[in-house]
């Protein structure tokens, strides 16, 4: 069965309104980050601070639609760091492991609590009730579209 027009238009609408707010909230979040600690190395921290640690880096850069070569770059930022330490596998010599260090994790918060403000804002024109109805849908399309990706 196709999708209607309107339907269309709604789908489309969808994804464009997501990636503006993408757009957006990444911006502010870089703007408020700690000196020196960008997007990307923010979002390793933290996909490594809410799944645990221990991903290969090319799993991670799978996790994060990059270049394994983007991954290695960013991970070696961090590692310089001291925010994360990458080892050999146990199991495989030729691969490696990526484990967040407690001043990672610390920069993970660090950087949470940077837009703090802004999400305080947020929620008085959107109060948690109403964001938190949308999460379920925008979770299982995220998903969905997960299922999917090659």
């Amino acid at each position: 069965m196709s999708a209607k027009p309107n339907d269309m238009e709604a789908l489309f609408g969808f994804f464009n309104e997501i990636g503006i707010i993408s757009q957006l909230s990444g911006n502010a979040f870089e703007k408020a980050m700690p000196e020196g600690m960008t997007l990307a190395q923010f979002s390793v921290l933290n996909h490594l601070g809410r799944v645990g640690d221990g991903w290969t880096p090319h799993r991670i850069a799978r996790a994060m639609q990059v270049t394994k070569g983007a991954m290695t770059g960013t991970l070696k930022h961090l590692e310089g760091k001291g925010l994360v330490v990458i080892t050999p596998d146990a199991t495989d010599g030729r691969a490696k492991r990526v484990n967040i260090t407690d001043e990672g994790r610390a920069m993970r918060d660090a950087c949470i609590a940077t837009i703090a403000p802004m999400m305080q804002a947020l929620q008085q024109d959107f109060p948690a009730g109403e964001i938190a109805r949308a999460v379920p849908v925008l979770a299982a399309v995220r998903a969905w579209l997960d299922e999917r990706r090659t």
